[in-house]
């Protein structure tokens, strides 16, 4: 790999991550990386490349974005198929501001409500495994404060997957990583131990979620589902509102 990828030039590190997202994207396009191939490891792009594992990681997360590649925990990172044709998809500039994120809150309630309660009715042995381990690598995450979005990710869309309904897991996978307001949140709250509740509490949640969808009890992940999503929503609106207050007092 080092003798196709040159080291990218010193820069700032969000540069560095667009640099490596356009090398990537061009060899996906051009063919140089196959539908369902493996990518290098993280360790591998970061002697490629001669960047930080940082970089590497947020490349990774805006190609999921893009719909370019699947992460799949514990295993590696795939190259989606690319089409031709026409799918939906939310793009990070659709994502700009707090009434964006709300408003792609009330479209993920709406079908990850369904797709939890479908998961309890459907779920396999094998996607209660996947799940459990999703779920312990976001606890795992945030208590070492490393980033949990790919396991929160991973999680929701892996009840996608249980549903036995492709179209739930196309639709997640069409939102990809970036439908995890996680960051935007922090930048509200800003102090770690508020970080560290807010995240916590995420992680009962997702636990009541799994035992409910384990214990096949339909209404229950149905509730635990529209629990979750509402209560980030909530979170939301009241850091919406208070950026409007605070905004008008300026």
């Amino acid at each position: 790999m080092n003798s196709i990828y040159p080291t990218l030039q010193t820069r700032k590190p969000r540069s560095l991550a667009y640099e490596l997202v356009e090398k990537l994207t061009a060899d996906i396009h051009g063919g140089r990386l196959n539908a369902k191939q493996k990518l290098p490891t993280e360790a591998d792009i970061v002697a490629a490349f001669g960047v930080s594992r940082t970089v590497v990681r947020e490349a990774i997360s805006k190609l999921q974005a893009a719909g370019l590649v699947e992460t799949r925990h514990g295993i590696g990172t795939f190259v989606l198929a690319q089409t031709d044709t026409p799918f939906f998809r939310v793009d990070s500039n659709q994502l700009s501001t707090l009434h964006d994120v709300i408003a792609l809150l009330e479209l993920r309630i709406s079908i990850e409500t369904e797709a939890a309660a479908l998961a309890a009715l459907r779920r396999t042995n094998e996607n209660l495994v996947v799940m459990q381990e999703a779920t312990r690598a976001f606890l795992s995450a945030i208590e070492l404060g490393k980033d949990a979005i790919s396991a929160d990710f991973q999680f929701h869309h892996e009840i996608a997957r249980a549903t036995q309904n492709s179209h739930f897991a196309d639709m997640m996978k069409s939102l990809g990583s970036q439908s995890i307001p996680r960051a935007r949140l922090e930048d509200v709250t800003g102090q770690e131990p508020m970080r560290l509740a807010y995240l916590r509490r995420v992680h009962q949640e997702h636990d009541s979620i799994l035992n409910a969808i384990e214990a096949q009890d339909v209404e229950s992940a149905r509730a635990a589902m529209r629990t979750h999503l509402s209560n980030s929503r909530d979170r939301h609106k009241n850091a919406n509102q208070a950026a409007s207050n605070s905004d008008m007092k300026g």
